[in-house]
């Protein structure tokens, strides 16, 4: 029998990212739910010039980033890009060699920082197929890359390059 004032709070991450043109204004929207008692949180950020990538994985380091204690944690996003680099251990490798031309390399080193806080898994979830918490994730970061107020993605425009190309 465990004692439930010493267990670990169960959360679930509902992420979703968006850009509007790749660059361009983009932004995340999340819901954080605790599993034992369905409370919920909404949150969102805006940033002016960014990528869906970025937005995408953005959205789960906010969601760790704003765990106050370490968690079981269940992630479910419709980001391949994000739910593979960790199911398939590519971020270990990546981080292993200091992630050489690797893109997004400062929200990876980020992510790994939070994740390892952390008991996290990945549930993949196909987009724009009416799954409820994903549709009003998708919702959230879609008016907020719209509307703002927008935050500079420092490091991405940072790496802005006088041609156009961006070179993360």
């Amino acid at each position: 029998m465990s004692d439930s004032k010493n267990a670990i709070p169960r959360v679930r991450i509902y992420s979703d990212g968006s850009s509007r043109g790749n660059p361009g204004a983009g932004a995340y929207g999340l819901i954080m739910e605790m599993s034992d008692s369905g409370h919920r949180k909404l949150f969102s950020e805006a940033f002016r010039l960014t990528t869906n990538n970025r937005m995408e994985l953005w959205g789960v380091i906010a969601g760790l980033a704003h765990l106050k204690q370490k968690s079981q944690v269940t992630v479910f996003t419709d980001s391949k890009y994000v739910t593979q680099a960790v199911d398939k251990a590519w971020v270990f490798f990546w981080e292993k060699s200091n992630f050489k031309g690797k893109k997004n390399s400062d929200l990876w080193r980020r992510f790994l920082k939070f994740y390892r806080l952390h008991q996290v898994s990945f549930k993949w979830i196909k987009g724009h197929n009416e799954h409820p918490e994903n549709e009003q994730c998708d919702y959230i970061a879609t008016q907020a890359a719209k509307n703002g107020p927008f935050k500079i993605d420092e490091i991405y425009e940072s790496l802005q390059i006088p041609n156009g190309k961006i070179s993360l």
